[in-house]
């Protein structure tokens, strides 16, 4: 049966120590990243809402981290996470090599700007 949490803290708490550090990075920085921003679980991962609608979600799994969905962006930005795209909708963050949260960041104001505008 799968797990069930009820906050962010005891989703990120049931990870290893290794992956709770990236997990709360991830989300330090795409609350920053999203002013008036808020969590809570959707759909069994942690989610960043904004105006009480989701604007960004991150999971840990075995081998990696998720972030869904993939915003949309100019060519540059398009380039930078070309490497991490899994599927139309994830970037995938391989767990061993560096984050590049600078990019999630970008990835959470973009998605935010979106929800703002009504998209």
């Amino acid at each position: 049966m799968a797990e069930r949490f009820e906050t962010v803290d005891e989703y990120i708490a049931s990870r290893p120590d290794e992956v709770q550090t990236i997990l709360r990075e991830i989300r330090r920085r795409a609350l920053a990243a999203v002013p008036g921003a808020g969590d809570r679980i959707s759909y069994g991962i942690p989610t960043i809402t904004l105006d009480g609608h989701y604007v960004v979600y991150f999971a840990a799994w075995k081998h990696h981290i998720s972030v869904y969905p993939v915003p949309e962006g100019d060519e540059e930005f398009e380039r930078e996470i070309a490497p991490f795209r899994a599927a139309k909708g994830t970037l995938k963050f391989p767990l061993g090599k560096p984050v590049p949260y600078e990019l999630i960041e970008r990835a959470a104001a973009l998605l935010a700007e979106r929800q703002r505008a009504g998209y």
